[in-house]
């Protein structure tokens, strides 16, 4: 029988009150990863008060920050001692190739690192309000912190989230998305073996209609921090006003990258490429759109073109790969639907735009590198955001230009 993977609770490892549970599958493959428990509102309030409890009755608000930042450090070197376990859960968890999902690691224990030095450097500013008397401003923490985070960077947004908190003297519930738990669970696995103390860091999984709802609206949360669509991000703002809650929200968009005549032709060529086409285009500062000056347009396109159907897509723990799976079957659908709705609006489809198979890749959510031209500021695929490997291209004449 497969072991089913906890939630953790003020310093245990716990199944959800429900007993519901979730199968998380490889994007490449639909291959089982494993099976998590699937927490609801009921283990979201238990959570929040362990961490509530640890943070107004235990000493880890008072610890000293030297003490902090030594378990952050102890982390770190925890995660660079597994870094071939965590490349390889990214990877089949969320599809993307080994080498990104290195690079993630790496820059996770660089996080880390970062706060656990910034935890013990000063931070206020002294103020001279008359002879005898010197005021100082002091930064204390907020509470208790919801964080809750998308499935493009399952690890790193993890560290983006926990470190700067925890740092601070902060309490942490923390939701990974539902579909990439994995690397989370094995974070929180060594913070126990480091030695965080008891509700300073929980971990609650479930979806985010039910489990960061309720970790949104939940009154005795101080501050809201989340990455994710902008729908969302609406919904906990509306839901934060309850206890006049604290909030951070790291929304999408469309982001364009602007190419002039006189730029560094090749360097443009790869970083337009590597702006779309990381992480599957599952970036929320994926460059999606490409404005190029009418000058070096054509050029530009073929070149573009030449090298985008050169691009090795598959099963990311196969060495050699450029560009995995999308993340999902509902993610690749709605790319899909992109996709459709370009063409429909009267884009050019210049290559790409289907669905892979073959090689292996029949049972992934495999997407074919897409570009399109012939696009205007009207169209969904140059106003929506797609969050796939789907590149619009735009003309503009000159810098005077208000495209």
């Amino acid at each position: 029988m497969t072991e089913v993977l906890k939630m953790y609770i003020d310093g245990e490892w716990v199944s959800s009150l429900s007993g519901a549970k979730r199968t998380i599958i490889n994007p490449a493959d639909q291959s089982v990863l494993g099976i998590v428990t699937e927490g609801d509102a009921n283990d979201v309030d238990r959570a929040v008060k362990a961490a509530r409890r640890a943070f107004d009755d235990s000493s880890w608000r008072d610890m000293k920050a030297g003490e902090r930042a030594e378990l952050l450090r102890r982390l770190a070197d925890a995660i660079e001692a597994q870094t071939d376990v965590f490349v390889a859960l990214e990877t089949k968890d969320s599809g993307k190739p080994l080498r990104e999902s290195a690079y993630d690691v790496s820059d996770c224990c660089a996080c880390f690192r970062y706060y656990a030095g910034l935890a013990t450097k000063p931070h206020g500013q002294t103020y001279e309000v008359g002879e005898d008397v010197q005021a100082l401003t002091v930064r204390e923490p907020i509470g208790v912190c919801a964080q809750i985070i998308p499935w493009n960077y399952p690890l790193l947004m993890s560290a983006w989230k926990l470190a700067p908190a925890l740092a601070a003297g902060n309490t942490v519930v923390f939701k990974p998305a539902e579909i990439t738990p994995l690397s989370a669970i094995r974070l929180f696995e060594l913070m126990e073996e480091v030695g965080f103390p008891k509700g300073a860091a929980n971990l609650v999984l479930g979806s985010g209609t039910i489990v960061g709802a309720a970790m949104s609206a939940h009154p005795q949360v101080d501050k809201v921090a989340f990455t994710g669509g902008t729908v969302t991000g609406r919904k906990i703002l509306e839901a934060s006003i309850g206890n006049l809650k604290k909030v951070s929200l790291e929304l999408g968009g469309k982001s364009p990258n602007i190419v002039f005549a006189d730029a560094d032709f090749a360097a443009a060529v790869d970083y337009a490429l590597y702006a779309i086409f990381a992480n599957q285009g599952q970036v929320c500062a994926a460059g999606s759109r490409l404005l190029l000056e009418d000058t070096i347009y054509d050029r530009f396109v073929e070149r573009l073109v030449e090298r985008t159907k050169k691009i090795k897509v598959g099963n990311g723990m196969e060495p050699g790969i450029e560009m995995g799976p999308l993340v999902s079957s509902k993610q690749l659908d709605k790319v899909l639907h992109y996709i459709d709705i370009g063409q429909q609006e009267g884009a050019k489809l210049l290559c790409g735009g289907h669905r892979m198979a073959g090689h292996g890749m029949e049972k992934g959510f495999f997407l074919e590198p897409t570009l399109f031209s012939n696009t205007t500021e009207d169209m969904s695929i140059v106003k929506g955001e797609n969050f796939g490997p789907v590149l619009a291209i735009q003309k503009f004449p000159d810098d005077t230009d208000e495209l």
